[in-house]
């Protein structure tokens, strides 16, 4: 993997966010469409977590935004940027970045 420059982190824009809704997108057997709460705004982003979590473990938990990601159709839906999880070596196991303790939605990641 290559080194980037520290400028380039600085470009990346990391919010905390809590999910409020998750929805089945029709068609989709790994996507969800959800709802994700940022303080100031509301996205709604496409995920492919359906293998991983039901839509109940998902509702209200608090995640990590990619917010400055290029909007992405998706299944016909805008997703306005990425949720960021934890993948295993074989993708048998994905987990969600979380803030260890409660920290006001919004909050940047740096």
């Amino acid at each position: 993997m290559e080194n980037i420059k520290f400028s380039d982190w600085n470009k990346l824009d990391l919010r905390v966010g809590k999910i409020l809704k998750v929805e089945n997108i029709e068609g989709a057997d790994k996507l969800y469409k959800i709802s994700v709460d940022l303080k100031k705004e509301k996205r709604i982003l496409v995920a492919g977590l359906k293998p991983y979590y039901k839509p109940e473990e998902l509702k209200n938990k608090i995640c990590i935004v990619f917010t400055n990601l290029e909007s992405r159709k998706i299944k016909g839906i805008d997703s306005q940027g990425m949720i960021l999880a934890a993948v295993s070596k074989d993708e048998t196991s994905v987990k969600l970045l979380q803030p260890d303790s409660n920290i006001e939605l919004g909050s940047r990641i740096r």
